[in-house]
């Protein structure tokens, strides 16, 4: 079984010991969730466009390194996207993006889904700027309506849906992100894109979002654990204690983590998600939250190999 990752690779600029100095590090949510689920050995492939400079040479390589299947990733002359990292004191990030005329963008529907993949997913600025998005999502929809098992994380980036950069206005994405509903099975959002999307349109709460459609909701608390919410009530998990360096790839992780679970319980079909225990959950989750707290514990997106995430 096969999971196709979708969306944008990209290279974060990340303070450097709190200094003025900015390093690359290779990053975007897709991108660190296609490595996370590669890393914890499941079977992986990554569908992008990405550029044909340095960095897109680095994301390959790196990709390939992680086990992940490249045949997806369309190539273009476009550069790569670029993010502008500031890291709070307690290692959260914020981020401003520099996407104006960038190779992901530009991504073309692959076509047909072979039989071989079973699940896909989605998320961040893939969704956010077009002609990409409408791709993304066209091809979210044909997903779901061939029964394959889908996960969306809107990842939401205030400062680049009110740049110019941009596509559309705040109200306009959570109107979108409202459409793609019917069409996810697993939605994860951490606290603060929750509230986010609950600003300014109606119909965007949990329940509001398991009425849609949505099997699971999936919330990331940070340091708290994580929760998932689903028709018959609230499962969560505590976090794992570790020594936090910076919160970057951290609910990427979880979501690799929870799709590589899954993938190795042979859970990788929307009616299995929707059949999961309270026990199924506990452990799904329990080790997204462990893969988790390996990568805040060191710098930059960088998610655990299965050799650092001990199974339960």
């Amino acid at each position: 079984m096969t999971i196709l990752v979708c969306g944008e690779a990209l290279v974060d600029l990340v303070p450097v010991h709190e200094g003025p100095l900015l390093a690359p590090k290779l990053g975007g949510g897709p991108f660190n969730v296609a490595v996370s689920i590669g890393r914890l050995g499941s079977s992986v492939a990554f569908l992008s466009r990405v550029s044909k400079d340095a960095f897109g040479e680095q994301i390959l390589a790196s990709l390939e390194d992680a086990g992940v299947d490249t045949s997806w990733v369309q190539r273009g002359n476009e550069p790569t996207t670029l993010a502008m990292t500031t890291l709070a004191s307690d290692g959260s990030a914020q981020y401003s993006f520099y996407a104006d005329g960038t190779a992901d963008r530009l991504v073309e529907d692959p076509g047909a889904i072979p039989d071989e993949i079973e699940a896909l997913s989605f998320g961040t600025l893939s969704l956010l700027y077009e002609p990409g998005a409408s791709v993304y999502a066209a091809l979210l929809h044909r997903a779901r309506a061939a029964g394959k098992l889908t996960m969306l994380d809107p990842n939401i980036r205030p400062a680049a849906i009110d740049s110019t950069s941009g596509d559309i206005t705040a109200d306009g994405f959570r109107t979108r992100f409202k459409s793609w509903l019917p069409a996810v099975d697993i939605l994860k959002v951490s606290e603060d894109d929750s509230h986010w999307l609950s600003l300014g349109v109606e119909g965007t709460t949990v329940d509001d979002w398991l009425s849609s459609g949505v099997t699971a909701v999936v919330m990331t608390r940070g340091g708290d654990g994580i929760s998932v919410f689903l028709a018959s009530g609230e499962i969560s998990v505590p976090g794992v204690a570790v020594d936090v360096v910076d919160t970057i790839g951290a609910g990427d992780t979880v979501h690799g983590a929870l799709l590589a679970f899954l993938n190795r319980e042979t859970i990788l079909t929307s009616r299995a998600v929707s059949e999961m225990s309270k026990e199924d959950w506990e452990r799904a989750l329990s080790f997204a939250a462990r893969a988790a707290a390996v990568t805040v514990s060191r710098p930059g997106a960088d998610p655990p190999w299965a050799s650092e995430t001990p199974r339960d």
